[in-house]
């Protein structure tokens, strides 16, 4: 190499965790690549590679799975619609949530909010959080059927 520092891995990862902490935060935010990138202090391009190997998944599929467990649990509290929910976590398309909310889940946002929540009253936060996670694509009850 001529002249230029090659970034490895643990030289990124600090400026991927700011990136990644400030969707963690400002999920309900308009937020996009190049605003993320430029809190990684990245071009976009590179920022978007850089996450995707890092995590494994995209930045947009990131913050998009963030809302979703907020819209989780927005709906689980049952005196939200799913309308409510998805502009309280930040999307803007009522049809963009729903397809995404539907493919994470497994079932689509009203369904869950109509579907009793009971069994999570007694768990702890820190505990229902992590079983409030949406379920990767291919992984969602019923999802192999209907893709076999």
């Amino acid at each position: 190499m001529t002249g230029r520092r090659r970034e490895g891995k643990s030289d990124d990862l600090p400026l991927l965790r700011r990136a990644r902490d400030r969707m963690d935060r400002e999920y309900a935010e308009p937020l996009d690549v190049p605003a993320l990138a430029r809190t990684a202090h990245m071009s976009a391009g590179h920022f978007a590679r850089r996450f995707r190997a890092e995590y494994g998944e995209t930045p947009y599929s990131y913050l998009m799975t963030r809302r979703i467990e907020r819209a989780k649990a927005l709906l689980r509290r049952g005196d939200v619609s799913v309308t409510e929910a998805c502009l309280r976590v930040g999307c803007t398309s009522l049809g963009s949530f729903s397809s995404r909310f539907t493919e994470l889940v497994g079932e689509t946002p009203s369904a869950y909010r109509a579907r009793t929540h009971d069994g999570v009253a007694g768990i702890p936060g820190c505990i229902a959080r992590g079983l409030g996670q949406p379920i990767r694509s291919g992984e969602a009850p019923g999802a192999r059927s209907a893709l076999a």
